[in-house]
């Protein structure tokens, strides 16, 4: 009986998902860190500005329990100056799960470390010193005050070869949902992750929230071929990454762009999965990949794929309301 209730609420979630969002899903990558300051709340105002459909962000959990938006599991060196103004050094700040509330908000991560490579890689990003790091209920109140109807895809940074560096994917699991819960959003929401336990745990404590299964494949690591990853799962019994996806109970496939192909697209759709690539910047890709029938795409550029779909009469999602 427990498992037919559950099937049942996954097979809602999927089609609530599918009806409640845009037909082309526009995704302000961690906010849209090509104009912003990743992650942070200058970002999230700006793509709500300029209009999206979805923020796409990563989550982790402080020392105090407070649910905070980060990509990373520390204070990255690139992004992340001290109280003294001075860039960290090394390769890695102190994790995040060893920090209180208070003491993350010493940290300035409002523009990216001059000179670097990451500089270089997004020239355009315009800087917001004092910016702080966000939690998660500052952000859901944002979009609140702005009257906005935007979606959150958000994903929880654990590493099941790195168990170390964050909180166990349940602890992180139970704070993220307690703080969906406590903002009403619910129906707003979708989870996201490479390790897909924490996917399982979801589908388990929170059925009606759609799952993101996230898979990146290249030439020198694939998450889909380990089980670690894969919470058990095995390529080899499925045959594809759409067929694991649709096992795991999965309303979407995430994959990085080079990845994708247009089978794969169509495979995915044939069992009732949307497609929805990362990161994509190139104008040139976001119209293959809205050609081949995405149901959306991730962007540190949501401009450039607004003019994209512009260009091709695509429906525009509307900006906030002052």
């Amino acid at each position: 009986m427990r498992h037919s209730t559950l099937a049942r609420a996954a097979l809602l979630a999927a089609a609530l998902f599918a009806s409640s969002a845009f037909a082309f899903d526009l995704q302000g990558h961690r906010g849209g860190r090509g104009l912003s300051p990743e992650n942070t709340l200058p970002a999230f105002e700006r793509a709500l500005a300029l209009g999206v459909d979805t923020l796409e962000l990563d989550v982790g959990l402080t020392a105090d329990g407070v649910v905070v938006v980060s990509h990373d599991p520390y204070l990255n060196p690139m992004i992340a100056r001290d109280a003294n103004g001075q860039w960290l050094e090394g390769s890695r700040g102190p994790l995040i799960k060893s920090l209180t509330l208070a003491q993350l908000r010493a940290y300035d991560v409002g523009r990216i470390r001059p000179d670097s490579t990451y500089a270089a890689s997004f020239a355009t990003q315009e800087a917001r010193d004092g910016t702080r790091v966000p939690t998660l209920a500052e952000l859901f109140a944002l979009v609140k005050a702005r009257r906005s109807g935007v979606r959150f895809n958000i994903e929880t940074k654990v590493f099941p070869n790195r168990a170390e560096d964050t909180v166990a994917p349940e602890v992180l699991t139970r704070a993220l949902l307690a703080v969906i819960q406590e903002a009403g959003m619910q129906s707003r929401v979708s989870i996201q992750s490479f390790d897909w336990r924490t996917l399982k745990l979801v589908q388990q404590l929170a059925p009606a929230i759609p799952t993101v299964y996230l898979t990146s494949q290249t030439a020198t690591s694939d998450n889909s071929k380990d089980p670690a990853w894969t919470a058990g799962l095995r390529f080899d019994d499925h045959g594809s990454v759409p067929r694991m996806v649709k096992a795991a109970g999965g309303a979407a496939w995430s994959p990085n762009g080079p990845a994708l192909t247009e089978p794969l697209v169509k495979e995915a759709h044939a069992l009732g999965l949307q497609v929805i690539p990362w990161t994509i910047n190139n104008p040139a890709d976001m119209e293959r990949f809205i050609a081949w029938g995405v149901d959306g795409i991730i962007t540190d550029y949501p401009d450039r794929l607004r003019e994209v779909m512009g260009k091709r009469g695509m429906p525009l999602p509307a900006p906030a309301p002052n």
